[in-house]
């Protein structure tokens, strides 16, 4: 079948991951139903831009965000384009289509004394129960997740390999396998390094060497990081929104350009393959910025009205 083939392709020749692939075939699947009124169907006939289109405006009627569309369009020119290198199509109907135009919201980051706040408190919490090993490793988890801006997939492959003690560096694995090192400040892996001397009195066996286990000694996945995040962050003051493990990278990402890191650095630093993908978080330093100015300048009180 075609379509799985272009799956194979993407899992073994891409190197997507399987949450990836799966979201591509989701996309897929639902053009082909709404093309062929739910039934299955492999007729490349169907990938007409008039048929296109109107995939595109039943989406719309039916709720879903011009994010979400989007998301589908892209998925089916990536098979179109796929098809083309195949020599099943001559050209890609996708081009051809418009775009539902997009909202661009600021990344939601959490403020740097919120963050204080929580690994100061959870901190004196283990210091009061110092046997409770989840507490640790969940304030282990978030710190790691805020200090180092990796991913909630690349920490659940994380392995205690990674971690280079000597050069105070963690290797990480991103997307496509595309490896980074992420240098870590001193006080970090001493933590760190803490962590794991309790995660071998806990599960003693380790055979994969995954640097985090859940409760049961087995890896991390992402629905787990998810609520370790959700549950912890609950409960403590700066935390009223989204609770997750991407808003902590984000906080990571503006905290790093608020205190004058330039662009190119937090772009290797968080993996992005572009620099544009980076350059969404000036906008929240020039929101932070603004602040401040409109705060502290000696008119501000008055409305910016000089009495003329």
């Amino acid at each position: 079948m075609t379509r799985e083939k272009f799956y194979s392709y993407l899992r073994d020749r891409k190197r997507y991951s399987p949450r990836t692939v799966a979201l591509y075939k989701d996309a897929l699947d639902k053009f082909f139903a709404c093309a062929c009124g739910e039934q299955s169907s492999e007729d490349i006939g169907l990938l007409d831009r008039k048929i296109i289109r109107s995939f595109v405006a039943t989406e719309l009627e039916q709720g879903l965000n011009a994010r979400s569309v989007n998301l589908h369009l892209s998925a089916l020119s990536t098979y179109c384009n796929f098809l083309i290198r195949e020599g099943v199509l001559a050209s890609n109907p996708v081009s051809r289509v418009p775009r539902p135009k997009t909202d661009k919201p600021l990344p939601v980051f959490y403020t740097e004394h919120a963050l204080e706040n929580y690994f100061d408190l959870s901190g004196r919490l283990l210091e009061e129960n110092p046997e409770d090993f989840a507490a640790l490793r969940n304030r282990t988890i978030l710190l790691l997740l805020y200090c180092s801006g990796m991913r909630r997939a690349e920490l659940c492959g994380l392995k205690i390999a990674d971690f280079d003690v000597g050069r105070h560096v963690l290797q990480v694995t991103g997307k496509g396998d595309k490896q980074r090192q992420i240098p870590l400040p001193a006080l970090i892996c001493d933590d760190l390094l803490l962590y794991l001397k309790r995660n071998r009195e806990q599960f003693p066996s380790n055979p994969e060497g995954m640097f985090f286990l859940t409760d049961h000694g087995k890896p991390l996945y992402l629905a787990f990081v998810n609520n370790v995040v959700r549950k912890e962050l609950s409960g403590y003051a700066g935390f009223t929104g989204r609770k997750s493990p991407h808003v902590l990278r984000h906080s990571l990402a503006t905290h790093l350009l608020n205190r004058g890191a330039d662009l190119n650095s937090i772009k290797e630093l968080l993996g992005h393959s572009s620099l544009a993908a980076t350059q969404v978080y000036t906008h929240n330093s020039f929101e932070q910025l603004k602040k401040t100015y409109l705060t502290a300048h000696p008119r501000a009180k008055n409305g910016g009205d000089y009495g003329y």
